[in-house]
């Protein structure tokens, strides 16, 4: 049976650690697709890192188990018990250490990265007209949105290059300008695993834009790092390469050419916004309410002369805060996907 430990030494340790810790005895396909389905109704709940840690039989159908929970995106760890136990190393083969490997999610992330990349390539091409008026180079264009893969931010730069402003009034307006960034990285800081090596998290911070967050922030389960690199690896070059052909021939494209290309983007958001709005009316109405609220932040006295980015970080601050406090995620302990044990179970 699934039950929850919540008692003895282990139960504190969990909770000590702000976690949960379940016993589950089953050993076959069906019982692994049963955990399956519920640890993938409590992931699409409240997300939270998941690590699985096994012991097998060395008669079991230890492939089948595992196979059932190649979704889960849990870290494995294999042990070995007196008995007939399956080695922890052939245990460990048979599960592939990440029962959702780093290929896999390289690979989701290049599909999933394709369509901001075609976006990405038709609006870098008015990027590059401004790197052009600036007096950039194609080389120079394709290595400053290489570096720096933010269209307002890089925009303004090159406004101010072409002005001949001092390095310090550049610096300082690309850090306004770029500066909802901030709690773009802090929100999607939560969905790594706890133990994530900080070299992961400063690769995926590189390129943190408004699409790539929305991709990865709405992906179930702990963030695999490697599913934002298969991201990048369409959308930098996409984004690069735009920019540069913007500086030889950007010109020479009519506007509508570059304004249907760019249609790419509106569609991948809304791939991105759609889906947890039709499972959750909350999240359905914020959605609507972030529409309305951006649109009346271009005409109300206060708000209408902030930049785009200082405006979209006060009502991301102010929309995502009251919806916390009115409508605040349950605790993970509060969903009865199992019977809770007062006691260590065996």
């Amino acid at each position: 049976r699934l039950q929850r430990i919540s008692g003895g030494p282990y139960g504190a340790a969990a909770k000590a650690a702000e976690a949960e810790l379940w016993l589950d005895g089953g050993h076959n396909p069906h019982a692994a697709r049963a955990l399956a389905a519920f640890l993938a109704e409590r992931q699409a709940r409240a997300p939270r890192p998941l690590a699985l840690i096994c012991g097998m039989l060395n008669n079991k159908d230890a492939g089948g188990f595992f196979a059932a929970l190649k979704d889960s995106q849990a870290t494995v760890f294999t042990v070995g018990f007196d008995g007939a136990a399956a080695e922890p190393t052939a245990l460990n083969a048979r599960a592939g250490t990440r029962l959702q490997s780093h290929r896999a999610a390289l690979r989701d992330g290049m599909r999933d990265g394709m369509p901001i990349a075609l976006g990405y390539f038709a609006v870098s091409f008015t990027i590059g007209i401004a790197a052009k008026r600036a007096g950039l180079t194609p080389f120079q264009g394709f290595l400053a949105s290489l570096l720096n893969n933010a269209s307002a931010g890089e925009y303004a730069g090159f406004t101010l290059i072409a002005a001949k402003a001092a390095y310090w009034e550049a610096a300082l307006m690309t850090l306004v300008v770029n500066a909802r960034y901030l709690l773009m990285s802090c929100a999607l800081s939560q969905k790594f695993a706890p133990g994530a090596p900080l070299r992961h998290r400063l690769l995926v911070g590189f390129d943190l834009s408004d699409e790539l967050f929305g991709i990865a922030v709405a992906r179930p389960g702990v963030l695999d790092p490697y599913y934002s690199y298969g991201a990048f690896l369409v959308a930098i070059p996409g984004w690069s390469v735009g920019t540069a052909l913007g500086v030889l021939a950007g010109n020479l494209l009519p506007l509508r050419a570059v304004s249907a290309l760019s249609v790419a983007l509106y569609g991948m958001f809304l791939a991105v916004i759609i889906p947890p709005a039709r499972k959750n009316r909350v999240v359905a109405v914020l959605v609507l309410l972030s529409f309305a609220a951006s649109y009346a932040s271009l005409h109300l006295p206060l708000l209408a002369g902030l930049s785009a980015g200082t405006r979209t970080i006060l009502l991301t601050v102010a929309l995502a805060g009251g919806a916390a406090w009115l409508f605040p995620a349950p605790a993970s302990g509060a969903l009865d996907g199992g019977k809770e044990a007062g006691r260590d179970g065996a």
